[in-house]
């Protein structure tokens, strides 16, 4: 569940529909257009709402990259959500919503996407956006020169060619049924070098300033093709790690939108203040190195699964505010999530301490959970776990590191044991799953299995959305099994 405070000002409910966008996705659905209904986008404008003024939105991270194809941090893609557009924008229902592409058409063999720009779309820099400009930042992500794709959502993109200036047409190798939603990705302008220095999109909000570690400031890009949008002149995203002092200028006035707010914090708040909470395409996981001993045994990651009690992290952390689930997609997905996993590891000691005997353990043994000091949250279910886990012999200790400590050792270098992470969500569930792919750039919990690589191949290409929402929860289930990760909530 995500759930943001505010201080009581109509206007600021237009930047909480520009700035949670990401956070709030589900499936997107299988239609070949472009949903026309821009009201989602536009956000209704009550009486009650004005124009202008400014606020301050509390994040607890630094950005990692302003360069949109370079970003890999969840927080920095719901932060430059703002700045950036891709040929579709993904809306708060799961769907797909036209942005700088206001229809398409996909040919019936699947491997041609063809897109039809509209009138009117401007740069920050003034510029006239152009079909070049789509190839361009496209062809980038999809190493179509350099043979690397900075993308694996690009991954299988043939060619793309420019007809006109208002035309772009995508040829893929081979059918993707997910590839629509690789669109989203942000378009910057042609042969631009500078866009992690001074970055340039075509959103409502325009880049005024970066100060590491401190803050991100955008300012009312007047020029926006949407009228009306956006409310607001100027936008200063603070980074402020430490949680209780982002609570303490939420109720100073110092900053007037916080962010996934804990729980317990929200219920401390007097009046004056609003809080917005919705279900999000996200979950929390104990994520094992598959790679290490003693995660590389099954029946290892099984007993964790069975001492890890998820109702009293859900309870004592969450303050009852989240949901027990079994799989490692959202209930947001409805109609892709496994619902029959919910049992698979119910809460058993014994159970647990006899497949750690089974698996050469019968005394237990200690590990070290790494996780990232930004995401109290993560800090907390860490010490419940660690509490849980001695019932059963197994001795844990928290290494808390920085954020960026946290994405080069354990994400992209994957020197860790274990870690406690909230993985987001994407608006297909082949690109949530596709991280447990054997070969995937982003497998950091070092998971492989053929089988599941085989199930993921077919749901990346399959048609037919029964067969495929059949494949789906297959892999959900390969990956439960194994117990590649811990409970999830």
């Amino acid at each position: 569940m995500t759930t943001f405070n505010v201080k009581r000002k109509p206007w600021l409910l237009a930047i909480l529909l520009l700035t949670v966008s990401l956070l709030l996705l589900s499936a997107c659905g299988s239609s070949n257009k472009a949903d026309e209904s821009e009201k989602d986008r536009k956000g209704t404008q009550t009486e009650k709402s004005k124009t202008g003024g400014s606020v301050v939105v509390a994040i607890p991270q630094d950005l990692d990259y302003l360069d949109p194809n370079l970003a890999e941090a969840a927080g920095t893609r719901e932060v430059m959500f703002n700045i950036f557009e891709g040929l579709l924008k993904a809306n708060t229902k799961g769907g797909l919503d036209p942005a700088i592409a206001e229809s398409y058409d996909i040919s019936d063999d699947g491997l041609t996407y063809t897109f039809t720009i509209r009138d009117g779309v401007k740069f920050h820099n003034g510029q006239t956006l152009t079909s070049k400009d789509v190839a361009y930042s496209y062809a980038k992500l999809a190493g179509l020169k350099t043979g690397k794709p900075l993308s694996s959502s690009f991954a299988n993109v043939k060619k793309i060619e420019t007809p006109d200036d208002k035309t772009v047409v995508i040829q893929l190798k081979e059918n993707e049924a997910a590839f629509i939603t690789a669109v989203t990705a942000s378009i910057i302008p042609a042969n631009y070098k500078d866009s992690n220095k001074t970055p340039i999109g075509t959103g409502p909000f325009k880049f005024v300033e970066y100060k590491k570690g401190q803050s991100l400031i955008v300012e009312k890009n007047k020029d926006y093709y949407v009228k009306g949008v956006p409310y607001l002149d100027k936008v200063e995203f603070r980074i402020v790690p430490d949680q209780e002092a982002a609570f303490l200028a939420l109720q100073s006035g110092e900053i007037d939108i916080y962010p996934r707010i804990a729980t317990e914090k929200a219920e401390q708040l007097a009046t004056g203040f609003k809080t917005i909470s919705n279900e999000q395409n996200l979950v929390q996981l104990l994520a094992f190195n598959n790679k290490v001993k003693p995660f590389n045994h099954i029946k290892v990651r099984q007993a964790i699964n069975y001492a890890v009690n998820k109702d009293e992290i859900i309870k004592g952390v969450a303050l009852g505010k989240g949901t027990e689930i079994g799989s490692n997609l959202s209930p947001v997905l409805s109609k892709y999530y496994n619902n029959e996993l919910e049992d698979l590891y119910p809460t058993d000691t014994e159970k647990a301490k006899k497949l750690l005997k089974e698996a050469g353990y019968p005394n237990g043994f200690e590990f070290t959970i790494t996780v990232p000091s930004v995401y109290p949250f993560h800090v907390d279910t860490a010490q419940v776990i660690v509490n849980q886990l001695e019932k059963i012999g197994v001795k844990a200790k928290i290494e808390s590191v920085e954020w960026g400590v946290w994405l080069e050792r354990v994400y992209n270098g994957r020197d860790y044991e274990t870690t406690i992470i909230g993985l987001d969500g994407k608006l297909d569930p082949f690109e949530i799953l596709s991280r447990y792919i054997s070969t995937a750039d982003n497998n950091f919990l070092n998971f492989k299995d053929s089988k599941l690589d085989k199930v993921l191949s077919n749901a990346k290409v399959e048609i037919d959305e029964n067969k495929r929402i059949t494949d789906i929860k297959e892999a959900q289930k390969i990956i439960a099994e194994d117990a590649v990760m811990s409970k999830v909530l």
